[in-house]
């Protein structure tokens, strides 16, 4: 399974990039006043390479007498049971069971939730190579993905990715008729706790697991929102996510909103692009704002629907070897377009922009995007959990590598969240101008 995730968000024009000066400031001032936090982590640390201590001799054991430790599904080459330049030496036996010995003698807790330490042992294993997006996946968390790209899931319908600048989980965008927009949440609300408990240095996927939770049962956030922060309880329940929005507007203009690629956003799209064409559309605005990524072979088959015949995105792994994802131009949108991005558009929404942008069928509106150019791969394990790993850099149909970079837009307009949130009558500035550039690009094409 070839994933390329950033994870989860949706604003159907609720998109905004305001600075997090004040936010980052409020952040930092709340974690001076949680230091005494630091201790427990230590005491988590401590007994986190105790179990990986215990890890690592059942798997020279098992080594020692020819059996694998895990059977590995789905890597495309096998995964060697040892190697000559492996890390776990005598001397490092040696030295964790030094460590396990002081835990067990000085460690002021004498119950400790072992289950827990293991799980923290395999994540730190994962957290060793220095990669926010290669993670370990217990067998709950792993579900709990698979739900998430299958679009239907328990929770209170907002959309959260990780915020680069305070590396705290953000919400980056609300369903609508959900307990999020209830409770009204709103995009760019800082996660800073869940339940009581801080979100500081959590990975994306354990926030999102701490949301989630049986239906009717109720979930307190702590938000940092403009400088301030404020608490909100929020209710779950069954939520049923539309990655594909659409309408027509005046002047025949057509508008699809992707929030995320899903495995049933491509057949969401198909029918969105069907319904207005059938309306007589005459052009389209593509909302791909605040859009985290998701599936590789999802925006390869939207891709499809839109580019003509040629390359779509290329990858390469670190030994250079390329694999290409080809597009037959028998569905090639020959209609003017224009496609609206964010700096929280990334993965694979970066690839249907690049593409678009590459073959010059569309204009890009907006402000430069993530720049997320890498591939993850789920590897499953035997005993139902797994992990995912960065395996590949993608590139565009004309061979540029956008991480760390992010997309230009062709013309540059910022969000007016004043105009957005604040005025009595909303306006998305952003969509505004889409559309008098849609009718300029229509009146030009006649």
């Amino acid at each position: 399974m070839n994933n390329d995730y950033n994870d989860y968000s949706y604003d159907a024009g609720r998109n905004q990039e305001k600075t997090k000066a004040e936010e980052i400031a409020l952040i930092e001032q709340m974690n001076k006043d949680k230091a005494e936090m630091k201790i427990y982590l230590k005491g988590m640390l401590a007994g986190g390479l105790f179990v990986l201590c215990c890890f690592v001799i059942v798997l020279i054991l098992r080594i020692a007498i020819g059996k694998p430790l895990f059977a590995v599904d789905e890597p495309e080459k096998p995964v060697e049971q040892s190697r000559e330049d492996s890390a776990v030496t005598a001397d490092v036996m040696t030295k964790m069971q030094k460590i396990e010995a002081v835990i067990d003698a000085y460690f002021y807790k004498e119950e400790t939730d072992k289950q827990l330490l293991i799980e923290d042992a395999y994540k730190g294993m994962m957290a060793s190579l220095g990669d926010p997006y290669s993670t370990y996946y217990s067998e709950a968390e792993l579900q709990e993905l698979m739900e998430q790209t299958e679009g239907i899931y328990f929770g209170i319908g907002a959309y959260v990715s990780m915020d680069k600048q305070t590396g705290y989980a953000m919400i980056n965008g609300v369903i609508e008729g959900t307990p999020a927009q209830d409770a009204e949440l709103r995009e760019g609300d800082i996660i800073y706790e869940v339940d009581g408990k801080s979100a500081a240095g959590m990975e994306l996927t354990e926030v999102v697991a701490m949301i989630k939770g049986e239906e009717g049962s109720t979930v307190h956030l702590t938000l940092v929102r403009d400088g301030e922060y404020m608490e909100k309880d929020v209710v779950r329940r069954q939520i049923e996510s539309p990655t594909v929005n659409y309408e027509m507007y005046e002047g025949q203009m057509g508008y699809i909103q992707i929030t995320e690629f899903d495995d049933v956003t491509a057949d969401q799209f198909a029918e969105a692009l069907a319904v207005l064409k059938e309306q007589g559309m005459k052009g389209m605005i593509l909302d791909l704002r605040s859009n985290p990524g998701g599936n590789l072979d999802t925006v390869v088959d939207i891709a499809s629907m839109l580019l003509p015949e040629g390359l779509i995105v290329y990858t390469e792994d670190r030994n250079g070897n390329r694999r290409e994802y080809n597009c037959d131009g028998t569905r090639e949108f020959k209609l003017p377009m224009v496609v609206l991005i964010n700096g929280y558009s990334a993965s694979a929404s970066e690839i249907l922009a690049g593409s678009i942008q590459d073959y010059g069928i569309g204009t890009l509106l907006g402000t430069t995007t993530y720049g997320k150019g890498i591939v993850q791969q789920v590897v499953s394990l035997k005993d139902g959990s797994a992990v995912k790993l960065t395996v590949s850099s993608y590139y565009t149909p004309n061979g540029r590598n956008i991480h760390g970079i992010g997309i230009e837009p062709d013309e540059v307009c910022e969000f007016d969240g004043e105009a957005y949130y604040d005025a009595e009558v909303k306006v998305d500035n952003q969509l505004e101008r889409a559309k008098e550039l849609l009718a300029e690009k229509m009146n030009s094409a006649g």
